[in-house]
């Protein structure tokens, strides 16, 4: 009989062909339909408005925290239990579980910061049709109607939201088997003989038994379900809503589509090779956060819960042309716009948090304060990465590195992917090609350069293998259902794959990043964890079969928090290595609602072409919105080799989005930035420099969302709420409040149309200053080197303009302030500086300040007055946009010293430049034009 290695190997070799061929696209075949995932098809059958579940009112209990009740499904008398609770924060938790489960259901650890402090709840009014609960706000309450069970959330006359209100809530019991010598007739006696289960035996024959329910087949593999069907689902309407966001990852609009005459929207992570754009497909990562917004209020829904899950959107406004909705308000139609959404997911519990806003950054806060903030990254993580599938040999890397210098183009990181391990063993390094690793990452370091290695978490099947050995002896690899360690097919060949579900396997794995056990490493060496969805060559949709076991949980369970266990481990291990001191980066493909507390994630493995830069980003915006701020795509397309013109438009995108990556596949030819011809290496090299001058922005963005939850890059809706202008734009978006992007990303274009939004705003077209009023469709002749980026009128942002070889080597050098004038209102900004690299700004080491414009005076206010921190960085020269010429002009220092400062004025672009005024960027002082 062959072995499990000579059956596999046939293939193994196929996978790895379609792999380097860079030609295929995704089979979407290898990936289930709502059609082929019986819990989807089954659920999505259900029948609008007959729902069979009523509140049992006299079930009713009211502490001062929570509000329980029974909920029963008359048609087989199972009964629920509904947990309601107020959320600080202006948030409503509902939580709906079996009141008595055969055994008990997965309910998500891990994701929550911690458990949300509660606000106490009121009885308003009951009758025998329902209750009425005070929200604290007067006029903000819950409706809870009895029959059928049905949530309102109002606010004075106005519906907010609605749960239940199409009747689609669905939740599938556990039960035994009785078609089978599996089951267990004590365990049948005692369910059928508990009353406060009600599962009356003779309604519970009469179910249907369809397929899928309790074993279902998708290709070549069976999936198991011991405890039968166990799904679960709620419908969600939103009166007055038209639009809706989040539920990442898919490559789509900004905007969600309706699902009406489709699929829908997909969230199971999954390792989709080259995927299609413009389709619900699950990618890499599950976010299941969606955000609703109309002119009036912005809301949330979180549904926590990590199985396979599906989304249905659908909007009785869909498919009216503009034509359409003008002729209804021609006639005065009147039907309010609403959108429905509905989630189904395989098992767990329903257990969602209905974020109430009102507006969108109240929205990022509600949701921050329940999952954590974006992790802070070092500064030189915000800077350029170059990287490609794989640098041969520690003579290439030396060879890359030595040409970013030769052409005068900055960076931090150079990665290495696989190849560079012994033999695709993680934490290990090729012992020819990279024999003396730590030769290596000093000489990056004499640069004040880093690099970044993979550490996947599939671990190679081999006794002679350190990692493999200690995690099969401590028992720490993911079970199969026979009760062995599960194994896959993935890069190494025969894999086992770490349960990062369990503690201590994450404390383990954090200890392989120490120095004396990760051999080679130092501390300029950071991480790259891919292939987490997991990726299983050889399982169901390329990734582990749902009936492994996590301890006592199915896989199915747990499947969408695999990768963001894995990150965290990964984060806690460079953290550990340390000692605690300093700031991690790690990089992770698969993701779930939390992972932006452990670093980076990426768009996965995007194509070198046109529409795929175009996805990027809306495909960031989308994670924006849900807590990801640090977000990128592989500049260029990993897949396929793009022209120089893609190439060059890849880069000027990728420099003004928030992680900034160059990525390329093994099989495609080199496109370091130097290969395409002086010409088109003076483009990027223009584009990556830009990146450079603005780092102080972008630090102080992060520091930003890292105490606000405000996504880094953002869609200009966020900002101008009340404009439905805004509300469907994914072409363009703002990084913080003050520079608006709208990136070239159509081949040949000679000019773009961007929008810039507000009445009363003004923007500055950052290269030429030529100032624009808002509200308006603004065309832009573009050249090969546009990158059209516009400054706010009423801002200041900080540059640094000596641009070095990477960013370390500019950490003492000056600023340049830009300050673009709106004269209806201060023009102010921010300036963050700290070590950049350790967490000492936690304990108040940093310097905070104002700076603002007023009546003529700019000046520069410490916002942290307690914090410790100096610099030795100056300001060495001030841009004034939209300014006139003043007679003169004064520096006063804080010391009470006052100087006249040199200047010239642009009477033809209204731009006052102040040359050397020389005042340390930490300390107060003030500039007055007279």
């Amino acid at each position: 009989m062959a072995t499990f290695t000579e059956r596999m190997a046939p293939f193994l070799v196929f996978w790895l062909a379609v792999c380097l061929s860079g030609t295929w696209a995704v089979d979407r075949g290898n990936f289930k339909t709502c059609d082929q995932s019986a819990f989807c098809k089954r659920q999505r059958a259900l029948k609008h408005g007959e729902s069979p579940y009523r509140a049992l009112l006299e079930t009713m209990e009211l502490t001062n925290t929570r509000l329980t009740l029974q909920l029963i499904n008359d048609n087989n008398k199972v009964r629920l239990l509904l947990e309601l609770y107020r959320l600080q924060g202006n948030m409503t938790r509902v939580k709906i579980n079996e009141l008595k489960p055969l055994k008990p259901r997965y309910e998500v650890p891990d994701v929550l910061i911690r458990e949300p402090p509660t606000e106490p709840l009121s009885l308003l009014s009951q009758d025998e049709n329902g209750v009425v609960l005070s929200l604290g706000a007067e006029s903000q309450r819950v409706i809870l109607s009895a029959r059928p069970f049905r949530l309102d959330i109002m606010e004075g006359s106005d519906v907010v939201m609605s749960l239940n209100s199409r009747g689609l809530l669905a939740f599938e019991h556990l039960r035994m088997r009785k078609d089978t010598s599996q089951a267990d007739p004590e365990a049948e006696k005692k369910d059928e003989a508990d009353p406060a289960n009600q599962a009356e035996a003779a309604k519970e024959e009469e179910e249907k038994v369809e397929d899928g329910m309790w074993e279902e087949t998708f290709k070549s593999h069976t999936d198991g379900k011991p405890n039968g069907p166990s799904a679960v689902s709620l419908d969600f309407s939103l009166p007055g809503v038209e639009h809706v966001y989040g539920i990442p990852e898919h490559a789509d609009t900004l905007r969600l589509k309706t699902t009406d005459n489709g699929d829908p929207y997909r969230l199971y992570n999954l390792d989709v090779f080259q995927y299609e754009l413009y389709n619900p497909m699950a990618l890499y990562g599950a976010v299941p956060v969606m955000l609703a917004h109309n002119a009036q209020r912005t809301t949330g829904i979180f549904w926590l819960n990590a199985a396979e899950t599906w989304v249905d959107i659908s909007s009785n406004t869909a498919g009216k042309t503009v034509f359409g909705k003008m002729l209804d308000y021609v006639q005065g139609s009147s039907e309010t716009p609403q959108t429905d959404v509905r989630w189904i997911s395989e098992s767990g519990i329903i257990d969602v948090f209905i974020m109430l806003g009102p507006t969108p950054k109240d929205v990022f806060s509600q949701y921050a304060s329940l999952t954590g903030t974006q992790a802070f990254p070092p500064l030189s993580a915000l800077a350029y990465h170059q990287c490609r599938w794989n640098y041969n040999d520690q003579e290439d890397v030396q060879s890359v590195d030595a040409g970013f210098d030769k052409h005068d183009i900055p960076y931090d990181f150079i990665w290495l992917d696989i190849e560079h391990t012994d033999g695709k063993r993680y934490f290990t390094w090729d012992p020819h090609k990279f024999a003396t690793p730590k030769e290596m990452l000093q000489g990056l370091q004499d640069k004040k350069r880093k690099m970044v290695a993979i550490v996947d978490p599939h671990i190679k099947v081999d006794s002679n293998y350190k990692i493999h050995t200690e995690i099969q002896s401590r028992g720490f690899y993911i079970k199969n259902k026979d009760g062995g360690d599960y194994e896959g097919w993935c890069w190494p060949g025969s894999a086992g794959y770490p349960d990062f579900t369990r503690a201590d396997m994450r404390t383990w794995w954090a200890s392989m990043f120490a120095y004396d056990q990760y051999e080679g490493s130092m501390e300029n060496l950071y991480t790259w964890n891919d292939m987490n969805e997991p990726s299983v060559f050889n399982g169901p949709e390329v990734t582990m079969h749902k009936d492994a076991m996590h301890g006592a949980w199915e896989h199915r369970d747990v499947h969408n928090m695999y990768g963001f266990y894995v990150q965290m481990a990964t984060a806690e291990g460079l953290i550990q290595r340390s000692g605690g001191v300093e700031r991690p980066f790690v990089l992770t493909r698969a993701f779930f609602a939390g992972s932006q507390r452990y670093g980076a994630v990426w768009t996965g493995d995007n194509a070198a072409e046109w529409d795929h830069l175009k996805i990027s980003i809306p495909m960031c915006l989308s994670l924006g919105l849900v807590g990801i701020s640090f977000c990128g795509a592989d500049v260029g397309g990993f897949f396929k080799s793009p022209n120089t013109e893609l190439l060059v438009r890849w880069y000027q995108t990728g420099a003004y989005q928030p992680f900034f990556r160059a990525h390329a596949h093994l099989d495609t030819p080199r496109r370091e930035p130097w290969l395409f011809g002086p010409e088109n290496t003076a483009l990027i090299r223009d584009a990556v420099r830009q990146r450079y001058t603005l780092l102080p922005y972008w630090y102080q963005q992060f520091y930003n969302t890292k105490k606000t939850g405000d996504p880094v890059m953002r869609p200009l809706w966020v900002e101008y709420p009340q404009d439905p202008a805004t509300f469907a734009l994914d072409d363009e978006f703002l990084i913080g409040r003050d520079l608006l992007v709208h990136p070239v990303t159509e081949e040949g274009a000679r000019g773009v149309t961007a929008y810039l939004p507000g009445k009363d705003e003004v923007w500055f077209d950052v290269q030429t200053f030529q100032k624009h009023n808002g509200a308006q469709n603004l065309y832009v002749p573009v050249t090969m080197s546009s990158i059209p980026v516009f400054q706010r009128g009423g801002s200041i942002i900080p540059r640094k303009l000596r641009v070095r070889r990477s960013s370390t080597c500019m950490e003492h050098d000056p600023y340049t302030l830009y300050v673009a004038l709106n004269p209806q209102r201060t023009a102010q900004g921010e300036l963050y500086v700290d070590d950049g690299h350790t967490f000492n700004f936690e304990k108040k080491e940093f310097i905070h300040r104002r700076l603002s414009f007023a009546n003529n005076v700019l000046s520069s206010v410490n916002l942290a007055p307690d914090s410790q921190f100096s610099t030795s960085s100056w300001v060495e020269r001030i841009l004034i946009l939209g300014a006139s010429k003043p007679s003169k002009v004064t520096l006063k220092t804080a010391d009470g010293h006052e100087s006249q400062l040199e200047f010239d004025f642009d009477a033809s672009m209204s731009v006052l430049t102040l040359r050397k005024p020389g005042m340390n960027a930490g300390v107060d002082w003030t500039v007055m034009l007279q």
